[in-house]
């Protein structure tokens, strides 16, 4: 039996390693995608049944939309990576993201979460430090022993990001042990200190190792942002909006978003400045949640206006009433990309933000106003989770947006969201089905590894799913048409295999065999592995 599992082991570890080494992402599985320091680059964190890592992308604008030029993989250890486990089940909004930062010399910056007692990635570690595909640095932060009596080690997971280029600052909202700075200013070893709020005296106060938490004096700080116009230090907590002026005094940023306001997110850009919170509270059985934004020469903050396609403003609050969380947030000009999940659910997309507020783009068969923009938009081409979003250079004088999906790579738009380029993973396919290729290779059922081939003129495409003694348990389409294509003919939203029978149960943990057929006597193969699944 151990001599099988370690067969087993292995060939998932060879297969995996395989479609890793020729993939254009890590895995179509993206959890978080931000800009790279430089126009025309991304980088992407995708994590997939087995291992996760980052992806560098370098991207050009062509005739048929944004394309890739160039992608480099770098893996993350085994027992590390920068997503915790229960992102989308989790119904607290500040555990519901990744978050991350380019952070200069330091590179792509995320949380780095450790495996805990149980073999889950739930154990916050510290950070991780992309400054380059073989050059991921592993950064740990101390755990005070005051936050050993909490119940869970999530309470002090990193939910925010601020870096600061002037000083060579990155500073980390760490939920129950406060803010996090790691200090790179210096000629020598980098500075790593741990600040707490103190509310009472409206202090940001130096915690040392015998550090004892108070929970009514020292707030969890949810997210943290460096204002990009005064340099203050504004801090999302359980107790409100507070901010650190250069000066190192400690202030109330908002009247509206008092001490009272559990503050979960905070996001600041645009032109003119935008500054978006998000509060978001457990209350008993539901979770009740607002997003509020701050304008310029306005006095607070005020709650996001939902507007029908009339204009109207709408009298309930969309926002709770949708059950959304903040996954992130992109600003180009005027307009704030605000990405958004429902709370245990599946609907995800991003609404549009400006200066009146956000307006529903269309209505439904049942006359209901849809503020989302996603899948039914053409924001991504297939029905899968929105992750993350983030606005880039993509060329000197323009800006780009890019999507993170789960089960879908990312999408690329060059014209504010009006067109979207998807990218998967993708490596050179023969035409005539001279190579099919699954992504991913392994899965567990209920995922969906994509057929992907190409054939060299219109055809009708007929997929079939064989188990290792070639018996055929599953026909996925049959005498589709597909156009030819220079890339690639396959269909995303049809061409997948999530790992079941055709009666649709989970199919038993092996080798699979994927046959696809065209009607002008053309046959080509792949290969995947399921690790089987729940019945």
């Amino acid at each position: 039996m151990l001599m099988k599992k370690c067969s087993v082991m292995l060939l998932v570890g060879l297969m995996a390693a395989a479609s890793f080494a020729a993939e254009t992402l890590f895995s179509n599985y993206a959890l978080n995608v931000n800009e790279a320091g430089k126009p025309g680059a991304l980088w992407v964190f995708s994590r997939g049944d087995i291992y996760s890592g980052a992806t560098l992308l370098t991207l050009n604008l062509g005739t048929s939309g944004v394309q890739v030029s160039g992608s480099e993989q770098g893996q993350v250890s085994d027992s590390m990576t920068a997503v915790q486990d229960g992102i989308f089940s989790d119904v607290l909004a500040e555990h519901r993201r990744t978050p991350s930062v380019y952070a200069g010399k330091l590179g792509y910056v995320l949380p780095m979460v450790g495996l805990d007692d149980e073999g889950n990635h739930l154990q916050p570690s510290g950070f991780l430090s992309v400054r380059g595909v073989d050059n991921i640095v592993e950064t740990p932060f101390e755990v005070f022993e005051a936050m050993e009596d909490l119940d869970s080690a999530m309470h002090y997971a990193v939910s925010g990001f601020a870096y600061d280029s002037v000083k060579n600052q990155l500073w980390m909202a760490r939920g129950a042990a406060g803010l996090g700075l790691y200090d790179f200013s210096g000629k020598g070893s980098a500075k790593k200190e741990n600040y707490v709020l103190n509310t009472s005296t409206e202090t940001l106060e130096l915690a040392k190792s015998n550090y004892k938490w108070n929970a009514k004096k020292n707030p969890y700080v949810f997210d943290v942002k460096q204002h990009p116009e005064t340099g203050e230090l504004w801090l999302a907590t359980s107790k409100g909006l507070w901010k650190r002026s250069s000066d190192g005094k400690v202030s109330k940023v908002s009247t509206k978003l008092d001490s009272t306001a559990r503050v979960t997110g905070l996001w600041m850009g645009g032109d003119p400045l935008q500054i978006i919170s998000e509060t978001s509270y457990k209350e008993k059985e539901s979770v009740k949640g607002a997003l509020w934004v701050l304008r310029k020469k306005a006095k607070d903050f005020s709650k996001v206006v939902f507007l029908d396609t009339a204009g109207k403003a709408q009298k309930k609050d969309v926002y709770d009433d949708g059950d959304f969380t903040v996954s992130g947030v992109a600003f180009v000009g005027k307009t704030a990309f605000v990405a958004v999940g429902t709370s245990g659910g599946s609907v995800s997309g991003y609404f549009k933000l400006d200066s009146a507020g956000i307006r529903a783009w269309d209505k439904d068969d049942d006359g209901k106003n849809q503020w989302l923009y996603g899948y039914e938009t053409g924001a991504t081409d297939r029905d899968a989770i929105i992750t993350s979003i983030c606005s880039f250079p993509l060329k000197k004088d323009l800006t780009g947006l890019a999507i993170a999906t789960y089960g879908n790579g990312i999408s690329v738009s060059a014209d504010s969201g009006k067109t979207w380029s998807t990218i998967l993973n993708r490596a050179k396919l023969g035409g005539n089905l001279g190579s099919i290729r699954m992504v991913p290779s392994v899965i567990t059922a209920g995922d969906q590894s994509l057929v992907s081939y190409k054939v060299g003129k219109e055809s009708k495409i007929t997929i079939d799913v064989f188990s290792y003694d070639m018996r055929k348990i599953r026909t996925i389409v049959k005498d589709a048409p597909r156009d030819a294509d220079a890339s690639r003919s396959t269909n995303p939203k049809e061409d997948f295999w999530d790992g079941k029978d055709k009666t649709g149960r989970p199919c038993t943990m092996g080798v699979y065999y994927v046959r696809v057929k065209d009607n002008h006597g053309h046959v080509g193969w792949g290969k995947v592995m399921t690790l089987g699944g729940h019945k």
